[in-house]
């Protein structure tokens, strides 16, 4: 049974995830009420041309290039207009208006969600975001809520749909990174420039976000260390199929231990890169645009949330399961529900990280270099786990050239990344054709 009272909802932005929110709020209005509890009524859409072409057939009248007018006597206002300025003076307007607030803004909140949950604590508000890391997939209210009672040990996610079909196709068809881009962007999968992409700058706000919730800790977007994938080729693919393993760009947080900077011992790590992940682990399977995210919990154990991480309908999805949780809240009053971020554990450099790489080296076809190799890696503390050489045969029969595959045993990131810079001045190694983390072993 619905409230008499009927709820204003103000939408900032029409692409291709607001004209789908827009759309679903008018077809779904019935079924959105029965939900909340009360009426949702779409009063407005704030855009820059009220003319351009929609995703979805929208009356005019309900556009307005008056967005500050807009968002003054909303009782909830959706932010899908993308970037950090205005929205972020949109979004304080409207908390201290008295309105609860839904975006998909990743940058807005991994750079100033701090910022924007503090206003919202101070007017009892509410700045709710689902959408914001990976489309349809709900992982921003289990972290938030479900798991709330249980301590996060690492997250793993697959958290950028365009790098993941990138990774995939190379990986199944053996096809060239440039060609795949291309596809891409052709198919509305990669922007026409695709650096925040292919460069891992998405996926770090992602991981900056999935962080701050997990471990109840500001983290800022400069903390995540961050790899794009450009150097990912062929060659680089065959030896990871080689050796068992998929590449996926990762954002990947984790709890460390024994850390001297916390008075508890205990730190954190976020860290955005290509890495090897074993062929049977659960996030090898995942193909095409989709994205997943792999929770390993104390006390729940191994959890895997799966689906589409992008596309205008798949993410209304999530706008509007946040605007149904925030009309339940205005209704039955009180206060809104703020961040838990006090536990305040530092966030560790990569060099502090414990883990395992795979390095492959083009060296020497000749006696004692494959000593002189391990000789190095012994000298930094850096155990071989295994070691696979091939001999590269020239188009007239000759060799002079060995590609060698080693796999390390855990150590410390520091001791590691400076013994491949060992290995590259060695005058034994003639290059070094990849460095992949090893992950989810």
């Amino acid at each position: 049974m619905t409230d008499d009272r009927r709820l204003r909802v103000a939408l900032l932005g029409a692409g291709s995830v607001g004209s789908q929110v827009a759309a679903l709020l008018r077809t779904h209005q019935d079924e959105l009420a029965d939900r909340a509890g009360v009426a949702l009524d779409l009063v407005g859409i704030a855009v820059r041309d009220v003319d351009a072409p929609r995703d979805a057939d929208l009356p005019r009248e309900l556009f307005t290039t008056d967005a500050e007018g807009l968002i003054v006597g909303a009782d909830i206002v959706i932010e899908l207009m993308g970037g950090i300025e205005p929205a972020r003076e949109y979004i304080a307007l409207a908390l201290n208006s008295g309105a609860d607030v839904v975006t998909g803004n990743k940058a807005l909140v991994a750079t100033h969600g701090s910022e924007l949950f503090d206003v919202a604590d101070q007017v009892g508000a509410t700045v709710s975001y689902e959408a914001a890391v990976a489309g349809a997939i709900p992982i921003i209210r289990p972290l938030r809520d479900s798991l709330a009672g249980d301590r996060v040990q690492r997250i793993m996610g697959i958290v950028n749909g365009t790098t993941n079909y990138i990774l995939d196709r190379m990986d199944r068809e053996g096809s060239d990174f440039d060609v795949v881009l291309a596809d891409a962007q052709r198919l509305g999968y990669a922007e026409a420039d695709p650096t925040g992409d292919v460069e891992g700058f998405d996926a770090a706000q992602k991981a900056a976000i999935l962080a701050s919730l997990a471990f109840h800790t500001a983290v800022p977007v400069d903390a995540v260390h961050r790899e794009g994938i450009t150097a990912i080729d062929k060659t680089v693919m065959d030896a990871a199929r080689g050796a068992g393993y998929v590449i996926k760009l990762l954002a990947v947080c984790e709890r460390l231990e024994g850390a001297a900077e916390s008075p508890t011992g205990e730190a954190i790590s976020v860290r955005v890169a290509p890495a090897l992940v074993p062929r049977d682990h659960p996030l090898a399977s995942v193909h095409g645009a989709n994205n997943a995210v792999f929770v390993q919990a104390e006390s729940a154990g191994n959890l895997m949330f799966y689906g589409a991480g992008a596309g205008g309908v798949q993410t209304a999805s999530a706008v509007l399961g946040d605007v149904v949780s925030a009309a339940r809240r205005h209704i039955a009053g009180g206060v809104g529900v703020g961040e838990s971020t006090r536990a305040n554990l530092p966030v560790l450099p990569i060099g502090r990280v414990t883990t395992r790489y795979q390095i492959t080296l083009d060296v020497s076809d000749e006696p004692g270099v494959l000593s002189t190799v391990a000789g190095i890696l012994a000298e930094g503390r850096v155990s071989i786990a295994t070691a696979l050489q091939t001999v590269i045969t020239e188009a007239n029969g000759e060799s002079g050239t060995a590609r060698l595959v080693i796999g390390t045993h855990r150590a410390l990131e520091q001791d590691l990344s400076d013994t491949v810079d060992r290995l590259a001045a060695s005058g034994v190694v003639d290059r070094i054709v990849s460095v992949l983390r090893v992950e989810g072993d």
